[in-house]
């Protein structure tokens, strides 16, 4: 199972690293999903690395509605959430990622990054499992992956501890695997 995940991440990055070349813009186009979505009380993102599509409009658009923003901290092998706005001061994190530096939050909306999605709302990411611990310890958080539209692939490989979103948005669609999660 991990020499194939292994591989998919190889194609998969590949495929994301295209799609952000030919539309370097795409970030922008995920704000018109915000309607589909539940103002949330807090909203959790990510500064995009490596070719990452931009989930930043996204949450500006859930912040405009009254939401805060948070941002992701990697602390000792396990993710958490510290509040940020923007302009805010970063500091480099591990695997150099800038994080904030304010108080630690609970959100009840995650932006989640990821190689590769289905349908079904099954996500490939990079493998260490960050999101997917923090996801099932926070059973009742709306999990939202945000990707391009080229990520889309038929079927990933799952095992027991993938946690599958509720709702995936792209620069050309949304997709809604559980309609509960739907605003």
């Amino acid at each position: 199972m991990r020499n194939a995940k292994r591989a998919l991440r190889q194609h998969a990055m590949a495929r994301r690293a295209e799609a952000a070349a030919s539309n370097p813009s795409a970030g922008d186009a995920l704000a018109q999903h915000a309607a589909h979505i539940a103002t949330p009380r807090c909203v959790a993102a990510y500064r995009p690395i490596r070719n990452e599509i931009d989930p930043l409009p996204l949450a500006r658009a859930l912040v405009a509605r009254g939401a805060s923003l948070a941002l992701p901290v990697v602390d000792g092998g396990a993710i958490h959430f510290c509040a940020w706005r923007e302009g805010e001061p970063l500091r480099k994190g591990k695997f150099g990622i800038e994080e904030p530096m304010g108080p630690k939050v609970s959100p009840d909306l995650l932006l989640v990054p990821l190689l590769a999605f289905t349908r079904q709302g099954d996500r490939l990411g990079y493998g260490a499992g960050h999101y997917d611990c923090y996801i099932a310890s926070h059973p009742d958080i709306t999990t939202i992956g945000v990707a391009f539209a080229a990520q889309e692939v038929q079927d990933l490989p799952i095992e027991d501890h993938d946690q599958a979103l509720s709702l995936i948005v792209t620069e050309k669609t949304w997709i809604a695997p559980r309609e509960a999660t739907c605003g």
